[in-house]
């Protein structure tokens, strides 16, 4: 099988049947596990087991990093990584004479299930990969709140220590969009970036939308009293328990969208 990977400009070549992947992304290791290709998953990352059960599959690194030997040693098919900051990973391991695919990182929901249907390609199994994106659109699409004004929202995200906040060029604006909200950074034309908290403070917003992950606890309600934001505003906490989690990409982000929207319309 040859294809032409846009993220490295370059075509590559994998086996017509591709039967050991190592996925380095949890949302395509849940995606693939979803079509009912799970067995043919033997390396992951480490974060994958928030998101499905894969006790035969070898743990070969995190995001960032893998083991190299353990990699190696599993003879993968396809190794599966995406682009920003796994662009570099990417590079080296395809140095390295591994069968490297990368996928874009998803600016919209629409990324989000075409990068379903690229996966739904690789396995030979389009149909599956098609059945999957019918029922999640189904499920955003037919839930959606349809009221002419929708309540604002801020949504402030914490990568590790870094602070960010949601622009129109990511698939959460479109998660939290879905579910019935407006964000008030949604006409910024970046995906995440450093928020500007006076303007937060001038928009009082009426839904304050905070994740952050378990190695780098905060408190969001000590965080908002520092800051001076006296409004009333509903918190709504997200962490990286599936079905809770913003910036997960893979399938649970249908329940994820079905618990924001009980935060939200309760």
């Amino acid at each position: 099988m040859k294809i032409y990977c846009e993220s490295l400009m370059r075509k590559l070549e994998f086996p017509d049947k591709i039967e050991r992947i190592v996925s380095l992304v949890s949302g395509f290791t849940e995606t693939i596990f979803e079509m009912g290709h799970g067995e043919r998953i033997v390396g992951v990352s480490k974060y994958c087991s928030r998101y499905v059960n894969h006790p035969s599959a070898e743990v070969v690194g995190d995001y960032l990093k893998v083991d190299l030997s353990k990699l190696k040693s599993l003879r993968p098919d396809l190794v599966l990584l995406t682009t920003g900051v796994q662009t570099q990973l990417a590079l080296d391991l395809l140095r390295k004479n591994l069968p490297v695919c990368v996928l874009p990182l998803p600016r919209s929901i629409n990324g989000v299930w075409e990068n379903v249907m690229l996966i739904g390609g690789l396995l030979n199994d389009v149909k599956s990969a098609r059945e999957l994106v019918l029922k999640w659109q189904e499920v955003f699409f037919n839930g959606r709140e349809t009221l002419s004004e929708r309540p604002s929202a801020y949504v402030e995200l914490w990568f590790g220590k870094h602070m960010r906040t949601v622009g129109g060029l990511s698939f959460v604006n479109d998660l939290v969009e879905y579910a019935g909200v407006k964000n008030i950074f949604s006409d910024v034309n970046e995906s995440f970036f450093v928020p500007p908290l006076k303007e937060v403070h001038r928009r009082r917003p009426k839904f304050i939308i905070f994740f952050y992950e378990p190695e780098f606890p905060i408190d969001p309600y000590r965080i908002i009293e520092s800051r001076g934001w006296d409004w009333k505003a509903k918190l709504i906490e997200s962490t990286v328990e599936c079905g809770k989690n913003l910036i997960h990409d893979g399938p649970s982000m249908m329940r994820t969208i079905q618990w924001l929207r009980e935060q939200i319309w309760g």
